[in-house]
């Protein structure tokens, strides 16, 4: 582990860096919120435990979405390992990031929300290309192919190629800061 040797200049206080302080710390970055869905490559087979042959989809809310690259094209997010969407985007070869407006709080919730089935508790989607569910009403979406896989910590930093873009509605983002959700506009509406 690396230490730092600091003298006090300046009148800035430096603190070791631990969970509790990291995490809020990151609470005061202002970020996108987006919801990536994808469902898993052998959909073909009876993908589900109960053998209904439903395919299993997945979807998570994240604020690590990102530009990587222009030429290519590549986009980036993270997973945690521990999620339980990890199995099945740790072996799919398509995702869809949704860039969620103001008016979409309800995704972002139930997005982020363990133990359910995400995708009847918010109805509002179509199956895409490759059986990706594509959300409604998002502010844009990417539908892109899966490149690398990089383990980094308890996560997976996951760099995508977009294949395919939409715009969708126009409007003002929603953004997570602070442990909640707001928007660069007009406050959004709990």
């Amino acid at each position: 582990m690396t230490t730092v040797e600091w003298s006090r200049q300046g009148g800035a206080d430096l603190l070791p860096v631990d969970r509790d302080l990291f995490r809020a710390l990151l609470r005061r970055q202002a970020a996108t919120v987006t919801v990536v869905t994808t469902v898993a490559p052998d959909v073909a087979a009876p993908a589900r435990p109960d053998g209904s042959g439903e395919p299993v989809r997945a979807g998570f809310t994240a604020t690590s979405f990102t530009s990587v690259s222009l030429d290519p094209p590549l986009v980036s997010f993270c997973l945690g390992t521990a999620s339980s969407s990890w199995p099945v985007f740790a072996r799919a070869e398509h995702v869809a990031v949704h860039l969620l407006g103001a008016h979409q709080r309800e995704a972002a919730r139930v997005f982020a929300t363990g133990g359910i089935d995400r995708f009847a508790a918010y109805p509002h989607w179509t199956p895409g290309p490759f059986g990706v569910p594509l959300l409604t009403g998002a502010l844009a979406r990417l539908l892109c192919r899966v490149a690398h896989r990089v383990p980094v910590g308890d996560h997976t930093l996951f760099v995508a190629e977009p294949l395919a873009l939409g715009g969708g509605e126009d409007g003002d983002p929603l953004v997570h800061h602070r442990g909640g959700y707001t928007t660069t506009g007009t406050p959004a509406r709990p």
